[in-house]
């Protein structure tokens, strides 16, 4: 995204920060690596509790959010290329809120229903030849999508809180070259997540 001053009709934000790089990277990466730790622990227990709904609400809701970051995210980027600052500082730091929202419904989601697998249509666990057979090659599709979605949605918090501390801090120049990085894979992961949802719903017992 490009944040450079030419033309501006917006003076950049003042720093909310102070800058200290040494501290904030340490942070952000003991940050990452705990929420990161959490994620792949939690997703493989499940809880047979009775919540009153159906727990699969938890993705439905995912699903939501992610829509709202993508158009966010999409918003963000043509502010920032129309040099209306303070609108896209707003927008990501909204992107960043309901990306923690969509985190904490995730660990909910796997908590309360487990795994579900493409094409599993009687929800035995085991995907049969005839399953297989009805699921056709949209499953490998859907395991494409899928194997993207899931790395570059472990690694992208760092580089969401990088590119977020660059622009607190007031250092653009390098949020700006972050941020040519991180945009596309948020989106990318943003838009994917909708898709996988999409297509493993039918699945859900």
């Amino acid at each position: 995204m490009d944040t450079s001053p030419r033309g501006a009709k917006e003076q950049f934000p003042k720093p909310l920060l102070s800058r200290n790089d040494r501290k904030a990277s340490r942070l952000i990466w003991a940050v990452s690596l705990i929420v990161f730790a959490a994620v792949a622990l939690l997703t493989r227990v499940k809880l047979n509790v009775s919540l009153g709904f159906d727990p699969h609400d938890f993705a439905t809701f995912n699903a939501v959010v992610n829509t709202f970051v993508a158009l966010i995210l999409i918003a963000a980027y043509f502010s920032v290329r129309s040099r209306m600052y303070q609108l896209h500082k707003g927008l990501m730091m909204t992107a960043m809120v309901l990306s923690l929202l969509f985190l904490l419904s995730y660990i909910c989601h796997h908590l309360f229903s487990g795994d579900t697998i493409y094409g599993d249509l009687n929800h035995d666990g085991v995907l049969s030849a005839s399953e297989k057979a009805l699921a056709g090659n949209l499953r490998y599709v859907y395991y494409v999508i899928l194997a993207t979605h899931i790395p570059l949605a472990g690694i992208i918090l760092p580089f969401i809180l990088f590119t977020a501390y660059r622009s607190l801090t007031g250092d653009y120049e390098r949020h700006r070259r972050l941020a040519r990085i991180t945009w596309p894979i948020w989106f990318y992961v943003a838009v994917s997540g909708v898709t996988v949802y999409l297509m493993v719903r039918p699945y859900y017992n």
